[in-house]
């Protein structure tokens, strides 16, 4: 590459130079986070819950456990581990968005979430935190929206405890063709119109639909993972493959 050509990345169909993407990642979620679980709701039909209850159950998490929730968002995942972990635990809810981590912490506050939560705006492929630190780490759809994917799965690795779990929730290729035929038809012809609706910006909701279908399907999210270091990796498809939890130990 010569020294005039820039890298690009990315940002759902669209190429972009690759240091421009987090801060037009950013420019969505502070459009959308106000909204933002009205809008999971409604694009899930509710379904979302149960995706995220799955996770929970699978991250073995236990009172006293250090959990890290990345691109936790409004704290759904971080509500439930701050219960799980008790006052000798503590969870770290942490997302690259201000807004978001604003919501989140607001939140959380209000359903009367205390001490054992911190909140810390950090970048999933540089975190800020020791090495071998957490005893959980979990990512619920954020990972499609990072720049460099493998950077940041090394960088959980890094500071996930030997024994611990990292756990991968995100949107997947569904494997049967009628199914994603039909998805193809909600994603493009109705979400950006609910997004518009409701949130006022459909433009967001149709950059978020195009993500989802640049995103690794479950084999190669499987490798990354294993290639960041993570051993056992193993995925479960949910609703048809349309979201797929992947999980993988650190050894």
């Amino acid at each position: 590459m010569s020294p005039t050509e820039k890298r690009t990345t990315h940002f759902g169909y669209q190429e972009v130079p690759l240091d421009e993407k987090a801060s037009r990642v950013a420019d969505v979620f502070h459009s959308v986070a106000a909204r933002y679980d009205v809008m999971n709701d409604l694009m899930s039909f509710g379904i979302h819950r149960v995706w995220k209850r799955l996770t929970i159950e699978r991250s073995g998490v236990r009172p006293g456990h250090r959990v890290l929730d990345i691109a936790g968002g409004t704290g759904d995942l971080t509500l439930k581990f701050s219960r799980m972990v008790g006052p000798r635990g503590k969870v770290v809810l942490a997302d690259i968005n201000a807004s978001m981590l604003n919501v989140g912490r607001d939140k959380l506050i209000d359903q009367g979430v205390g001490g054992n939560v911190e909140y810390v705006q950090a970048n999933a492929e540089n975190l800020p935190f020791p090495d071998n630190h957490f005893d959980c780490i979990t990512i619920a759809f954020g990972l499609r929206n990072v720049t460099d994917k493998d950077a940041a799965l090394r960088s959980m690795a890094r500071v996930l405890k030997p024994g611990g779990r990292l756990l991968v929730l995100e949107f997947s290729k569904p494997g049967n063709p009628l199914l994603s035929k039909a998805y193809d038809e909600y994603s493009f012809r109705f979400l950006p119109k609910i997004g518009e609706l409701v949130a006022k910006d459909g433009e967001s909701y149709r950059y978020l639909a195009e993500s989802i279908r640049m995103h690794p399907d479950q084999p190669t999210l499987q490798a990354m993972m294993e290639a960041a270091g993570l051993e056992r990796v193993e995925y479960t498809n949910l609703t048809g493959g349309i979201v797929a939890l992947h999980r993988g130990i650190k050894l």
